[in-house]
């Protein structure tokens, strides 16, 4: 274990030269970047470990996330914290500038909002230099060498929560010189809290302690906690009102090519249902402009979000190219195809946001052949697990959630191979009223089920695994 350790300081003290090096480069790059759009215009040296703002006194504990789905997932948790513990200032992260946009609202009041600085020595220095944090709560898969080694330095503390590696991440780390350095920087969590088994299993191969390891439950389920904002309400009851006569059904979070499938089911709806809205709502914003010019050519009327366009008669197809709305608008739809799923290599995408608001969710098989087979061995040697876990290509992020919710009730979430299979279920849902109902009764008593609790159990981990080590000794 000591030989281990040196090797991952070794590699360590490599990485942290590497950033060093590169630090003037990446500080071009955030200039270019500023350039196009994709960095706050005034904010921007924030990225660097400048903060526009002073620390206010007394503890303060950091919540990093990457981007949108990993900060919404934190908020309940944020809120819950500042609930319990007004005593403690709270510090939100993001490194996107889209997931600035829609979380600085949703924040509390007193939640002090900055970007994360990048992962080079001077930019995180000087943001630990400034924030002083005492404990850091970093959200999913954010294993950044210098922010981890930096904060252990500094004996701050470390939590990992929604916790889980990609397929190809879990690879990567697993190789012979990043598995030193994987191995070091997990060795300094006090709290990891995994999205499920298998993700515990992976972090137990890449050596986290057994004794870090806890369960809570998806944050992802958590999503109910949330407020909606009074904006919210006008903009979507203003939709809901041009679509109450008409049937509607939704393809979420769609990749690349993924549409050409969506696109597919609607013709075919087209030829029962003149009246159909297919509600399109891509991954990626700018993705939406394409497919609305894309079908605009073909001489189809196409409504688009941003433009705020009313649904004119003979407008059958809806895309939503902003952020930040899928929650509400899975309020639209009695059926929800979450994207993400229809073609190799992709990994899925939250469904529980669908279930919550009551929706038949539907997704492709990537769930249901992820895992090709398992072999587990276990081995017990001096109180350590070890797994061996052989599986398929494509491990969706969220396969978890699909079967917990089949688990719970198999008609909460239907999967579908392809084309040919989406258009007979969708088909179905639309023919028959009493199918669709309990498809979306079973969704929605899944996601209850399973959200139950999420937050205060997450709460009870943090209060019992870590403020109280590092936040409660420095009152």
């Amino acid at each position: 274990m000591a030989m281990a350790a040196l090797k991952g300081e070794l590699v360590y003290k490599i990485y942290r030269a590497l950033t060093y090096g590169l630090s003037p480069l990446l500080h071009l790059h955030l200039h270019w970047r500023k350039l196009r759009g994709l960095e706050h215009p005034l904010r921007w040296p924030e990225r660097l470990g400048r903060p526009s703002l002073p620390r206010p006194s007394g503890p303060l504990l950091w919540f990093h996330a990457v981007s949108l789905g990993e900060g919404m997932a934190a908020i309940p948790v944020i809120k819950c914290c500042s609930q319990k513990r007004p005593d403690v200032n709270i510090l939100m992260t993001t490194t996107t500038f889209s997931a600035f946009e829609v979380l600085k609202t949703r924040l509390p009041d007193n939640v002090i909002y900055q970007f994360a600085p990048l992962d080079t020595p001077p930019a995180m220095d000087a943001f630990l230099g400034h924030w002083k944090p005492n404990g850091i709560v970093i959200m999913e898969s954010e294993l950044w060498p210098n922010l981890i080694m930096g904060a252990s330095k500094c004996g701050i503390g470390l939590a990992l929560l929604n916790a889980r590696l990609s397929p190809k991440s879990f690879r990567n780390w697993s190789r012979p010189v990043l598995f030193q350095l994987i191995s070091l920087l997990l060795s300094k969590f006090s709290l990891i809290v995994p999205l499920s088994t298998l993700q515990a299993i992976h972090f137990q191969l890449l050596q986290a302690s057994p004794f870090s390891i806890k369960f809570s439950g998806d944050l992802k389920y958590a999503v109910a906690e949330y407020e909606f904002l009074m904006k919210d309400f006008r903009h979507i009851d203003d939709l809901q009102k041009q679509l109450s006569q008409k049937h509607v059904w939704m393809a979420a979070s769609i990749h690349r090519g993924e549409e050409e499938i969506m696109l597919g089911v609607h013709k075919v709806l087209l030829q029962t249902h003149p009246d159909i809205i297919t509600i399109i709502v891509p991954r990626h914003p700018e993705h939406g402009q394409e497919i609305a010019e894309d079908l605009q050519k073909e001489g189809h009327s196409v409504a688009l979000r941003s433009q705020h366009k009313k649904l004119i008669p003979g407008t059958s197809i809806y895309v939503v190219d902003t952020l930040g709305e899928l929650r509400q608008l899975y309020k639209l739809t009695p059926i929800a195809v979450i994207g993400g799923s229809f073609l190799p290599g992709l990994a899925g995408h939250n469904i529980s946001e669908a279930a919550a608001a009551g929706c038949a969710v539907l997704t492709g098989e990537i769930f249901a052949s992820c895992i090709l087979f398992v072999y587990l061995l276990l081995i017990v040697h001096f109180s350590w697990f070890y797994f061996v876990i052989i599986s398929g290509h494509h491990v969706g992020h969220f396969s978890h959630m699909v079967i917990e919710m089949q688990q719970f009730n198999p008609l909460s979430v239907m999967q579908v191979s392809g084309k040919l299979e989406l258009e007979k279920a969708v088909m179905e849902l639309f023919s028959n009223a009493k199918i669709l109902e309990s498809r979306q009764k079973a969704a929605k008593e899944a996601f209850h089920a399973l959200s139950r609790s999420v937050i205060a159990n997450v709460w009870n981990l943090l209060k019992f695994h870590f403020l109280r080590i590092y936040v409660e000794l420095s009152l």
